[in-house]
């Protein structure tokens, strides 16, 4: 069983920790949006004020230079007794205007960048899962990028089952037997803590390449939440899957020993005569073979072995007896 979700815990800013989630342990479970982090935020909080500073000082500058060019604009028009021209663009304080927003537009990219960082002093859940393994303690100095621990989602949980590529015909794998709509359902199966606990599962998908070494198609059994159920579906367990197949109804059982050359049987007629028939083989398993179409409900096969058989032959046998209708 594996997580269908499992990433590394990795901050996006450096600092020392200053909290720690309870949940912040191996094997910790935490909820979606959870705090499970805080890296001291004083120095992101200081950042932010200096920025909102500098944008202050910007919204001045532009608005100074605004009605700079408002006034320039006022006296070329007197100048030029408004006769419709506009003035040129350096007397109009076009060029300084432009620095002015540009230099604006930085300083609000840099407040937003600030305030951003100061959001990610608080590292918070992505999803409801456990914690896999952790590798940081409170008080501890951590750098951008560093790996804090390893976590997975508790939505799901994953099981990749080997298929022999002539197994796939029984089964709906969706987007390679079936449409992506349609899909076997699975049952687990897995004995832990002293009892056999089952989850109903569906079966999702195949692997992205068959196995070069085995030449087996791995698919993929998903069951959904399951640690919700006590005991768990715990990952690294070890587990039993039993998949639906496809339904054949008009489909017939018989021993091996009814197959002769592969592919014919010996039909006893109403008179006692035996006859050669084709039929179309589905699968073998074990000591029997199922049989897709070739024979009928209620027909007579001769499954004793014979030495010497003929077509037509006629034969003497006895009626089975079969209990229960």
């Amino acid at each position: 069983v594996s997580p269908f979700r499992e990433i590394d815990l990795v901050p996006q800013v450096g600092g020392r920790v200053v909290y720690m989630s309870p949940a912040m342990v191996d094997g910790g479970m935490f909820s979606e949006g959870e705090v499970l982090l805080r890296i001291d935020p004083e120095d992101y909080q200081l950042a932010v004020k200096a920025a909102q500073a500098r944008v202050k000082d910007f919204e001045s500058k532009q608005m100074l230079t605004e009605e700079e060019a408002e006034a320039a604009r006022e006296e070329w028009k007197i100048q030029s007794d408004d006769d419709g021209t506009s003035p040129p663009p350096l007397v109009a304080k076009e060029p300084q205007l432009a620095a002015a927003k540009a230099a604006l537009a930085g300083a609000t990219a840099d407040l937003d960048k600030a305030k951003l960082n100061l959001k990610r002093t608080e590292i918070k859940a992505p999803f409801d899962g456990r914690i896999s393994s952790k590798s940081v303690d409170l008080g501890q100095f951590v750098g951008i990028g560093q790996r804090l621990g390893a976590m997975f989602s508790v939505e799901a949980a994953e099981i990749s089952v080997p298929l022999e590529d002539v197994d796939l015909q029984w089964i709906n794998v969706p987007g390679f037997t079936a449409e992506d709509e349609v899909t076997s359902e699975a049952l687990v199966i897995a004995t832990i803590a002293g009892q056999d606990v089952e989850w109903p599962a569906i079966l999702m998908r195949t692997e992205g390449r068959i196995d070069a070494r085995t030449r087996m198609v791995n698919v993929i059994i998903r069951v959904d939440r399951p640690y919700d159920k006590r005991p768990p579906l715990a990952m690294g367990l070890f587990v039993s899957v039993e998949i639906e197949g496809v339904t054949l109804p008009d489909a017939i059982w018989l021993p091996r020993s009814a197959i002769h050359d592969g592919d014919t049987v010996y039909v006893v007629d109403s008179e006692g005569m035996i006859h050669f028939r084709k039929v179309e083989i589905s699968r073998y398993d074990r000591d029997e073979v199922l049989i897709r179409s070739g024979i009928e409900k209620d027909e007579l096969i001769v499954t004793s072995p014979m030495k010497i058989v003929t077509d037509g032959m006629k034969v003497t046998f006895e009626q089975p007896e079969v209990s229960g209708g």
